[in-house]
């Protein structure tokens, strides 16, 4: 007779592969899954009865911002209550690796301003150091790595707006070399955030053969997703082209209205780049706002150099002139959020100081009424002395948008949450979000289809071998949810509220919800790329 720590009885198996549910026990023997199948007459240290409820893999978060966050908070307690047990970190080409000593302040500060700040002693420099701080926390989800752009070129040719010579070239393709074999499953890119915004498309190139040797993956903010994101997604594609690597944009998106009618060229586009063999996935979180640093709002000329820098322009009436200038006529090939979420559609979601709490949750109509200035200068004065540690909620988008990209075989579920003293709800929401509203109640897709865009999907986008779905043999990443009740409750108003219907939580085998309450413990790891 099998003996067993954990069965899971009675429950709904949806396996996270897309196919039809199933009636099935599931049983755990330490880190891993032993058994699926109908197990009467099996013991077991734990019997969870999961009748009328769904048992499927746990949430892979493949566009994730807890960087920061998991070194004071390793739990992640808005995720897992949600069913993430795996987080994808180092996104959007800003990490907290690699990094030289020389730019370490003014990294720290850029990295404030995109996750807020945390009293953490930046004791690493490698990709390898960093992973091995990750490790020594009490996880509560598992960790991925994505190795920044930003970062690698950081480290080799700082934070200047310029081409990289032949050298620096191939010392950024033998640096992200190194964070591939230190445990980095790909490289991301955020190509509007500097330095990133600097690089040209042959150095996305050259670094995109090295991902394509070692079978990573190359993962974008594009530089586009609003008036210029058709000529942004042919940028991505020719990289991948060129350089043989599969790409993933993240945060999929058509930002702005007066951009809405480019998604169906921008369909046609990924749907040619397919039948011609390449191999195209993105992320979305379903809502119509977005949430990064308040500081995007700024020319891309003003943050040539890193935050000092930036400050310093600030400071200056004439070069405050020009980015006023810059914001209301627009700059040709920049994303101006300004322009396409307007004044009124941007809110602040965090501030470093006490001195300006009362800017979270308003907009910069409301913040410039409050401090009795024209709204830019508000934003400008608050990013001044906030040291440019100032978080956004932006509204760009449509439901119809929503529903359309979800629905796409390219895509996969991800919350991009960054957390704030007001955050975007996706942080809190995003996965009991599918599953109540698109599947439950709107029925845009089926109840597998949706767990295996949690799941399955992301594991392959990420090259994760044994999780993302239920198997036997596979590391027990698991969820049971009640799929009649199962909903967020978040929203932008109250965005710090946990989901319903989510009831147990297992990493690894470990329990860390029970009965939708947290349960610490160290049950996460650090995964590490393998390579093909």
């Amino acid at each position: 007779m099998a003996e067993f720590d954990l069965i899971i009885k009675n429950g709904m198996v949806v396996d996270g592969t897309g196919t039809p549910g199933q009636q099935a026990d599931v049983a755990i023997v330490g880190d891993k899954i032993a058994a699926i199948g109908r197990l009467e007459g099996s013991v077991a240290r734990k019997t969870i009865d999961a009748t009328g409820k769904v048992v499927c893999p746990g949430f892979i978060d493949t566009h994730s911002h807890s960087d920061l966050l998991v070194l004071d908070q390793p739990y992640i307690d808005p995720k897992v209550r949600q069913g993430v047990t795996t987080e994808v970190i180092g996104q959007d080409g800003m990490s907290l690796a690699p990094v030289r000593d020389e730019y370490l302040s003014a990294w720290k500060k850029a990295m404030a301003g995109l996750e807020g700040s945390y009293d953490v002693d930046w004791d690493w420099r490698s990709v390898r150091e960093y992973l091995d701080r990750i490790e020594s926390m009490d996880l509560g989800p598992n960790f991925a790595f994505l190795a920044p752009h930003g970062n690698i070129r950081l480290t080799v040719m700082g934070l200047d707006n310029r081409e990289p010579t032949p050298d620096e070239l191939e010392k950024m393709q033998d640096l992200l070399s190194q964070c591939l074999r230190e445990g980095a499953f790909g490289l991301s890119t955020g190509m509007i955030y500097p330095p990133c915004c600097y690089a040209k498309t042959y150095e996305f190139v050259a670094l995109g053969k090295v991902l394509a040797d070692a079978g990573a993956v190359f993962v974008t903010h594009q530089r586009s997703e609003a008036d210029d994101i058709l000529n942004s997604a042919d940028e991505i594609l020719k990289i991948g082209r060129e350089s043989g690597c599969r790409v993933h944009f993240s945060h999929f998106k058509v930002a702005g209205k007066k951009n809405w009618s480019k998604i169906d060229p921008l369909f046609e586009k990924l749907d040619r780049a397919r039948a011609d063999g390449m191999t195209i996935s993105f992320d979305q979180y379903p809502y119509v706002a977005g949430s990064t640093m308040l500081s995007v709002i700024l020319p891309p000329w003003a943050h040539d150099g890193g935050t000092d820098r930036l400050l310093e322009r600030l400071k200056d009436p004439v070069l405050r002139e020009k980015m006023k200038k810059d914001i209301r006529e627009g700059i040709p090939g920049w994303d101006n959020f300004v322009d396409f979420a307007g004044l009124d559609g941007i809110f602040v979601t965090f501030v470093k100081t006490e001195k300006n709490q009362d800017a979270i949750g308003k907009n910069l109509v409301e913040l410039g009424e409050m401090r009795r200035k024209e709204p830019l200068d508000a934003a400008f004065d608050l990013l001044l002395e906030e040291e440019n540690v100032v978080g956004m909620v932006d509204f760009y988008g449509t439901e119809e948008h929503v529903v359309r990209i979800m629905t796409r075989p390219e895509q996969n579920v991800s919350t991009d949450g960054i957390m704030g003293a007001k955050p975007h709800p996706r942080l809190y929401g995003t996965f009991p979000r599918i599953l109540g509203k698109y599947v439950r109640e709107e029925k845009v897709m089926s109840l597998e289809t949706a767990i295996y865009k949690m799941t399955g999907k992301p594991a392959s986008v990420l090259g994760l071998k044994d999780r993302g779905i239920l198997k036997e043999g596979f590391f027990a990443d698991v969820v049971i949810f009640d799929p009649q009740t199962v909903k967020d409750t978040a929203d932008y108003v109250n965005p710090r509220q946990y989901p319903v219907g989510i009831e147990y939580v297992f990493v690894n085998g470990k329990m860390i919800v029970e009965c939708g309450q947290p349960r610490p413990q160290r049950a996460g790891k650090v995964l590490r790329f393998s390579g093909r």
